[in-house]
């Protein structure tokens, strides 16, 4: 069982479905960072 698990302590499945939600969530963050970022530019352009 120990030799199933890696250095950070996830079976190999652990880690893909770790992997697939930071993933997602990294991307649904930069989407809604850049969204904020479009509206504040066409609020007050600061270029």
């Amino acid at each position: 069982m120990a030799d199933d698990k890696s250095m950070s302590g996830l079976t190999e499945e652990e880690a893909q479905e770790f992997h697939g939600i930071f993933t997602q969530s990294m991307t649904g963050f930069l989407g809604v960072a850049a969204f904020a970022h479009i509206l504040a530019w066409l609020w007050r352009p600061w270029l």
